[in-house]
């Protein structure tokens, strides 16, 4: 039966000792089933990943995450070299500003009261609540206050620049923003205007508008693009960690097309694939539209990320330490 195209690996059990990281791989390697051992096939193909030093890795993950304490997690994977390109969500943007300037998130349910919850002056994001005026308020007085400098450096910008410039402005160890532009690493948002970052940017911009003489930011979205498009074209191999489904993974496996698919990935995701939609979808489907090559290393999980995370991340820079990694913008 070894043979066989039907089996792999023997099934073993376990017992209690299991102590580290490590131990607990390798236990999800042992043990057969179910989605634990995609979790320790995940870790081998980001091992695989890393240790290519041609290969050049984006970093993709939805904002939901960084209402969670996973922020921090992924703030320092980014200052330790774990991701030459960041791609992600407008809401990253918005729950990174409002923590670094103060706003505290708490751990809520997901079955409350929605309408006592909104009269009480509390949005909820899954089982994880934050005080209204702890979001949008401070967000904009982050981002105005931002606008206000820059726009006396120059009036047209990339959204990686403002936030790279935004990054220097954030005192916060833990933050995104302030990660990404300590360690140059490009962080894009093609989606930077669905959320309470981008109407700042409007708000800004129009209040400035009513003034006489007062300056506005214009932002080019193409300029993003074209930086995307020259990493892709000159990068000898991609790779990519990939969190979450919508437009960040999208923006990350439709530029890998262009230069013929990723040769290493790994999907994260609790979609189902029968609804045909993009975020449920295996990295298989992908080959089809030569986003991800043939030949590619991949591995998928299908897990909430919040469980997955805190044991896949520590367990890679145990093994890597402090990776070099590959600087895709001067």
């Amino acid at each position: 039966m070894s043979n066989s195209p039907f089996i792999s690996s023997e099934v073993y059990d376990i017992d209690v000792g299991i102590n580290t990281i490590d131990d607990l791989i390798e236990t999800y390697r042992r043990i057969g089933g179910f989605q634990g051992r995609y979790i320790a096939e995940a870790a081998d193909v980001l091992l695989n990943m890393y240790n290519d030093l041609n290969t050049t890795v984006f970093l993709s993950f939805t904002a939901n995450l960084i209402s969670t304490g996973l922020r921090g997690l992924i703030a320092k994977f980014i200052e330790r070299g774990f991701a030459d390109v960041v791609i992600t969500t407008a809401g990253t943007l918005d729950h990174d500003i409002a923590k670094s300037m103060g706003g505290k998130y708490y751990q809520s349910y997901f079955d409350v009261d929605d309408v006592e919850m909104s009269k009480s002056g509390i949005h909820r994001i899954g089982n994880v609540a934050v005080k209204k005026e702890h979001y949008g308020p401070l967000i904009e007085k982050f981002v105005h206050s931002s606008l206000e400098e820059l726009s006396r450096v120059k009036e047209e910008w990339g959204v990686r620049e403002l936030l790279w410039e935004m990054g220097k402005r954030i005192d916060d160890e833990y933050s995104i923003l302030r990660a990404a532009s300590r360690a140059r690493v490009p962080i894009y948002v093609p989606g930077f205007v669905d959320g309470a970052f981008g109407t700042a940017i409007l708000t800004y911009n129009e209040m400035q508008r009513t003034r006489t003489g007062g300056r506005q930011v214009r932002v080019d979205v193409l300029k993003d693009e074209h930086e995307l498009m020259d990493i892709v074209y000159s990068s000898k191999s991609l790779g990519a960690l990939i969190v979450g489904g919508g437009i960040s993974k999208h923006h990350v496996i439709w530029w890998s097309q262009f230069a013929g698919g990723l040769d290493y990935v790994v999907y994260i995701t609790m979609a189902i694939e029968w609804d045909g939609s993009l975020s449920g979808a295996r990295p298989k489907e992908a080959i089809t539209w030569g986003k991800v090559k043939p030949t590619a290393r991949q591995a998928f999980i299908l897990q909430d990320a919040t469980v997955v995370l805190p044991i896949l991340i520590p367990y890679i820079v145990k093994k890597v330490g402090f990776r070099k990694g590959i600087r895709v913008i001067g």
